[in-house]
């Protein structure tokens, strides 16, 4: 691993992993690692699924990639599969190639709709490696700070009587745009009536309600998509990782409405893979073996027995400070010191344990983001690797 330039701030606890299946990881000796991060959120439906394969197999003997010129008809196959599955159905679609390109498209949209300066987010959400949507300058985004807004003094009713509602500059904002519970990979989730009362107030000023599904989307949270625990209906709607179950494939999608308001102007953005017939096929397949083997319900139950074990471990140790889970999505937040030096400790010894989950460097958090098909003897052994594990790392924080 000499010649690779690494993610930044991520030590590489297995530098020779030669074969994946499901949610386990071979490396050259033959152990076996489950992957409890889904090769972070990508393998929704686990690495190498046959259906995934095969639809990659077909769709490269026939057609690959596609010019600015000239289309393939699963682009527009997979188009109507999205559109349906976000109840979108008459909407607008476009392929990209990750879940960066996919928010700053819906972001560059807005802007192209929007007839007010700003964009509305979270103070803590992610939007990507790039753009606009990750500069988040102080002229064109409000930021808001919705960690008071948890623990509610008004009973979650927003209005003026609340200093921090009324410091929202609804008549400047043109579009708001959620991260339903991904929280910068930290896993929190903003209150349910917060999120519904910013939608509704940007919508009365004619503005658009954006989500970035990008992690939280393609059944991670135990719903097809992370908004539907808010009960909000988005105008825009970016997608990827899971999408392509580790192929590089995002997608953007616009509601009727949306579609209607940008009209047939061009939106600023243009990359040569835009729209690959690959991709789409890719994404098509996911979709439907999603769909067909019931999967977001299967992960919705083994997120509850994931949670429900977790619980218990904290239950039974002073280790453990909070659980934050919805469905596969799942934080578990450490009582550590500064530089988090227990969590490492605990994150380097579940590897060679064989488990494989993600940490966020410096931070007291390793998140659980297994794929929806893992198998049900995989977390009861993580679970007990996890309380066994907690309780032989030298607590240095």
């Amino acid at each position: 691993m000499d010649r690779l330039l690494w993610m930044p701030g991520h030590e590489v606890l297995v530098r020779d992993i030669v074969r994946a299946e499901n949610a386990s990881l071979y490396d050259s000796r033959g152990r076996r690692y489950v992957d409890l991060e889904s090769g972070v959120w990508c393998a929704s439906v686990g690495h190498g699924h046959p259906r995934v394969l095969r639809a990659l197999r077909e769709q490269a003997e026939r057609i690959a990639h596609a010019g600015f010129s000239y289309a393939a008809p699963v682009v527009e196959e997979a188009a109507v599969e999205i559109l349906s599955l976000l109840g979108m159905e008459g909407g607008r679609c476009v392929f990209l190639c990750s879940g960066s390109e996919a928010v700053e498209y819906g972001a560059r949209s807005a802007r192209m709709i929007a007839e007010k300066p700003l964009l509305m987010t979270m103070a803590d959400s992610y939007f990507g490696a790039y753009g606009d949507a990750t500069a988040r300058g102080a002229g064109s985004w409000f930021d808001l700070d919705w960690f008071p807004c948890a623990v509610c003094p008004h009973d979650g009713d927003c209005s003026d009587r609340c200093e921090r509602w009324a410091s929202i500059p609804f008549d400047r904002i043109g579009g708001f745009l959620f991260e339903p519970g991904s929280s910068s990979g930290l896993v929190r989730f903003p209150p349910r009536r917060l999120v519904q009362n910013i939608a509704r107030a940007v919508r009365e000023g004619g503005g658009l309600v954006l989500v970035n599904e990008v992690t939280t989307g393609i059944g991670r949270t135990g719903a097809w998509f992370g908004h539907e625990h808010y009960g909000i209906a988005p105008d825009v709607v970016a997608m990827g990782k899971g999408l392509g179950a580790g192929y590089p494939v995002s997608a953007t999608a616009f509601s009727p409405v949306a579609a209607e308001r940008l009209g047939g102007r061009d939106v600023p953005y243009a990359q040569s893979h835009q729209n690959d017939p690959l991709g789409a096929a890719v994404a098509r397949e996911v979709i439907r073996l999603i769909r067909e083997e019931g999967l977001v319900e299967r992960g919705r139950e083994i997120g509850a027995f994931l949670a429900h074990g977790l619980e218990e471990i904290r239950s039974r140790t002073d280790r453990i400070e909070e659980i934050r889970s919805r469905g596969l999505l799942i934080a578990v937040e450490l009582r550590d010191g500064a530089g988090a030096p227990f969590t490492a400790g605990v994150h380097r010894e579940l590897a060679r344990r064989g488990f494989l989950a993600a940490r966020r460097p410096g931070r007291n958090v390793l998140r659980i983001d297994p794929p929806l098909t893992i198998e049900r003897a995989d977390v009861e052994a993580f679970l007990l690797a996890f309380e066994e594990t907690l309780g032989g790392v030298k607590a240095t924080g």
